[in-house]
């Protein structure tokens, strides 16, 4: 399984302030997730809705993975444990990417382009998460472009997309997405101190952005 270059030191590649504010950051996320979560399943509750009920549910999974692996994995000294949960870190982004796309196919969209969009995200997912595990290293920038794909995808829909979902849905789902896209710069901009930690930023920005989205769109 490829835990990383054997060569590198995880538990040097960034300060201690670096890794105590990503740990902060993302465990911050990680409780406004769980809160996300129970809040999305009542209202689908409160209609009734299977579908809200199960979308939510995948989605605020996915959230609460995302932010929990992120705060483990930069909460750990122990170099060994932090390899194998720098794996959890890298492919919880996968899992929320389609756990994200999940509401807007499955609640607002269904149908042919629904089912299509919901499948492929889905299999792009679990091929990355099985290329991450098998080589995570050598999948660094491979992963990342994949990401982006993934993210804007729903662009090659983006007129039946629009036919279906909420007025004003899509707003929020452009702004956060347009936050995650920014971030990967920040990601990938190694010279700067607390470049991760700024990534977390976007990276909270952008879910809480699609958070509100479904909240005000899809579940109320």
């Amino acid at each position: 399984m490829g835990f990383g270059n054997n060569n590198e030191k995880l538990i040097n590649r960034y300060s201690l302030a670096e890794e105590i504010f990503n740990s902060i950051s993302h465990g911050i996320g990680a409780l406004f997730s769980i809160a996300a979560l129970v809040i999305l399943v009542a209202f689908a509750s409160i209609r009734g809705d299977v579908w809200r009920i199960v979308s939510f549910s995948i989605y605020g999974f996915t959230l609460f993975f995302l932010y929990l692996s992120s705060t483990l994995y930069h909460s750990v000294f122990h170099e060994k444990s932090k390899r194998v949960l720098r794996v959890f870190d890298h492919i919880s982004i996968y899992l929320l990417i389609a756990g994200s796309y999940t509401p807007v196919t499955l609640v607002s969209m269904r149908g042919t382009w629904g089912w299509t969009i919901f499948g492929i995200i889905w299999a792009l997912a679990i091929g990355g998460i099985i290329l991450k595990v098998v080589n995570l290293e050598k999948m660094k920038y491979f992963s990342i472009g994949l990401y982006v794909i993934m993210g804007w995808l729903i662009m090659i829909a983006v007129k039946p997309m629009l036919e279906m979902i909420p007025q004003g849905l899509f707003t929020w789902l452009l702004t956060g997405g347009l936050m995650y896209t920014f971030g990967v710069i920040f990601y990938l901009w190694k010279r700067i101190p607390f470049n991760h930690g700024i990534w977390h930023l976007f990276v909270l920005g952008g879910s809480t952005v699609h958070y509100l989205g479904f909240l005000f769109y899809l579940a109320l």
